[in-house]
């Protein structure tokens, strides 16, 4: 039958010799051959109906609330790197090469709970039951993190790293506590060594191609195979991390007809800083993205944390995030406001255009049919540059925002030489604020700047109301929010983000 996946096995190493309509990984450390499988079937979908790991569930299908959260394994520099993801908005073809966790991989050979299961039971960490596999998932995520570590993580670090998992039961308290008790157990350690020798004994290097009711799966491995399938299937659709692609399935049942996944090219996995910027390839995750710009512009550490949750980041792409385009997406404004290029490249030719310039309409972008995005390059910070960047939403973390804002300026003295100015939320596009930047850019940086520059703001947009923000609400809160970037990089006194941070105090309490 279409659609079914066939002749799933645990095999032995002899039987991994891998042909191109197949894919391998190791499901909880045992090699796991899937021949031809469906390339939108979900990884939770396999897990629950052909694999028989049903302690997976489905809350949400959309990546929001993790009760699906696994531990996805990958070789890095041939080093394994362990990360969690949400199964049902992973496709299950992205899986090869990879090694997959459930929650039953935890129970430990003489039948005793791991240290993260058993803390939530003497924490009466849960309730009703159904988000439990994913929060030990995290829990167990966060454990293996600090194997080799003599100190645990602090409350406010398992929260964050908690983000992606909902719990309508507990109110959190005892599943923090839980993450707390499970570092005072017995060490058990992840056998990272073994799994490792394994994966990479299992490892193929060959690029995939899947046929599923007439459409094609392809990954290919290198930048010159994805521009050719890229050249030979202009219609077909591009997949990274799967965060927006896989609620296209889940909830809108769109097709997709032929698919590239970018995933395994090693190209676009890149991520170097030079002596004047940071080059972020396309398929470079948003943790890693965000981490590297957060470690050169610290102020962006508030926005990592708030985009989206840890199980998403780890997932999207920053090229992915780029390339969708969504006018509410949260890294545009920053990387417009601090004068992001974006890298483009096709079968014969390459091109570099600033991102501003890539967005012309609501979802809309000026890329030739044959291109796909390479990287983004981000200029280091200047010498006087003060920048910000800021998200209203409803939650502090795994919402979208209502509006995103990002403002960068350099002072020569108390003078503005350049202003850059951008927002999402306000347009069919992120893009810059010109009448405001042209207000600030040549003036004192003082009140009344701020006052023309607030006014001028006004005039740029047009913003429409919507389920999130009614026009007037992101029309106010853009030039209060202006006013905020004024307090805290004022010559005279300038505030701190606790001084400013609505959310200070709330995770002091944490």
């Amino acid at each position: 039958m279409p659609g079914i996946i066939m002749n799933i096995a645990i095999v032995s190493e002899a039987d991994m010799a891998m042909n191109k309509h197949s894919i391998s990984f190791l499901l909880n450390g045992e090699p796991v051959v899937v021949e031809n499988p469906n390339p939108t079937r979900s990884v939770l979908s396999f897990l629950r109906e052909d694999s028989g790991n049903v302690g997976t569930k489905e809350g949400c299908a959309e990546g929001d609330c993790g009760a699906c959260t696994v531990v996805i394994g990958e070789l890095v520099d041939n080093q394994l790197q362990t990360r969690t993801v949400n199964a049902c908005i992973l496709f299950l073809p992205t899986l090869h090469g990879k090694a997959l966790f459930t929650v039953e991989y935890l129970r430990q050979n003489n039948g005793d709970l791991h240290p993260a299961q058993q803390a939530m039971v003497d924490c009466h960490g849960s309730q009703c039951g159904f988000c439990t596999p994913g929060f030990v998932m995290s829990l167990w995520d966060k454990y293996n993190e600090y194997e080799n570590q003599e100190t645990a993580p602090g409350r406010q670090e398992l929260a964050d790293h908690l983000s992606g998992n909902l719990c309508r039961c507990t109110g959190y308290k005892p599943i923090l506590d839980a993450g707390s008790k499970m570092f005072q157990m017995p060490r058990v350690n992840f056998p990272r060594q073994s799994v490792t020798e394994t994966l990479r004994e299992n490892v193929s290097a060959d690029a995939v191609h899947l046929m599923h009711d007439e459409h094609s799966y392809d990954a290919p491995r290198t930048l010159q195979q994805a521009c050719t399938l890229r050249a030979s299937k202009p219609a077909a659709t591009l997949l990274a991390g799967g965060t927006d692609v896989g609620l296209w399935v889940n909830k809108l049942f769109r097709p997709l007809g032929d698919i590239i996944y970018l995933g395994d090219v090693t190209e676009l996995n890149k991520l170097e800083t030079g002596s004047n910027d940071i080059r972020i390839g396309a398929g470079v995750s948003l943790t890693d993205a965000y981490a590297e710009v957060t470690r050169h512009y610290p102020q962006m550490h508030e926005m990592w944390k708030r985009f989206a949750s840890v199980p998403v980041r780890n997932s999207g792409t920053l090229g992915g995030n780029v390339a969708n385009g969504s006018p509410i997406g949260d890294s545009m404004p920053w990387l417009i406001a601090l004068g992001a290029q974006v890298h483009l490249v096709s079968q014969n030719a390459q091109r570099s255009l600033p991102l501003e310039e890539l967005y012309v309409g609501y979802m809309k972008k000026s890329m030739q049919d044959d291109e796909l995005i390479e990287a983004i390059s981000i200029p280091l910070p200047a010498t006087n540059q003060q920048f910000r960047t800021y998200k209203l939403s409803k939650r502090f973390d795994s919402d979208i925002s209502a509006v995103c804002a990002a403002f960068a300026i350099t002072l020569e003295g108390t003078k503005i030489t350049s202003a850059r100015l951008a927002f999402g939320g306000m347009a069919a596009t992120a893009c810059r604020a010109t009448a405001c930047e042209a207000a600030l850019t040549g003036h004192d940086w003082n009140t009344t700047t701020l006052a023309n520059a607030q006014s001028a703001l006004l005039t740029d947009f047009a913003p429409m109301s919507d389920m999130r923000a009614s026009a007037s609400y992101r029309s106010r809160t853009s030039v209060n929010l202006l006013q905020r970037f004024f307090l805290e990089t004022r010559i005279d006194a300038p505030l701190t983000e606790n001084q400013t941070s609505v959310f200070a105090r709330t995770q002091e309490a944490v």
